[in-house]
């Protein structure tokens, strides 16, 4: 049997809506700990779109083929947790994240994967941005304003 190890490239989707209300989603594994839907490139994936489209669909319910995904061509690299490590083949230690946002109409309620997310709250942006325990996901909040208004 092989270990089917976790890539190390991921996607950060920052949710919002056009007045920048902001989804969060509390970790499973960490609860007190929010964020926006993360997730790491599974390997049949060629596109980095493709990994945001069923990160988002697997952690909340909506396809974001429905609205407005933006790839912001924007990369965060940062080391991975200790405690996360395992998930990963040895030696990894370092993540690279992109950056994508979704726009939605309106705050929409959400199916939540619940060996994920125990909670969801829809925020201000601001209030999101101190919610966050990433400092790529509270950067990436405070940007939206920036880049909501293009």
């Amino acid at each position: 049997m092989t270990t089917q190890y976790k890539i190390p490239v991921s996607v950060l989707v920052v949710i919002h809506t056009t007045a920048l209300q902001v989804l969060l989603l509390e970790r499973a594994d960490r609860p007190g700990f929010w964020q926006s839907v993360t997730g790491s490139r599974d390997a049949d994936e060629d596109l980095l779109a493709h990994t945001a489209r069923r990160e988002v669909l697997e952690e909340t319910g909506l396809d974001a083929a429905n609205y407005s995904l933006l790839d912001w061509q924007k990369t965060n690299e940062y080391e991975i947790y200790q405690s996360w490590r395992g998930r990963y083949a040895p030696g990894v230690t370092h993540n690279t994240e992109h950056v994508f946002s979704l726009c939605l109409p309106a705050p929409l309620p959400v199916t939540l994967a619940l060996r994920e997310h125990l909670r969801f709250e829809w925020l201000p942006w601001r209030d999101a941005a101190d919610k966050v325990f990433s400092w790529s996901n509270a950067a990436a909040i405070r940007e939206l304003p920036a880049r909501a208004a293009h």
